[in-house]
């Protein structure tokens, strides 16, 4: 089952992207810009 996810940044916690994942057991990570630090961060799946 396909699921539509948010991601935080782990910085901040400022909410800047969404996509979709596929696993239900691993939490999902991504190094993406953010907007509010300015940096490169790794952002996070939140619920």
């Amino acid at each position: 089952m396909i699921k539509k996810v948010a991601l935080a940044c782990a910085e901040c916690g400022s909410r800047n992207y969404s996509t979709t994942s596929k696993k239900e057991s691993e939490r999902l990570e991504l190094k993406k810009f953010c907007s509010t630090c300015n940096a490169h961060t790794t952002h996070r799946e939140t619920k």
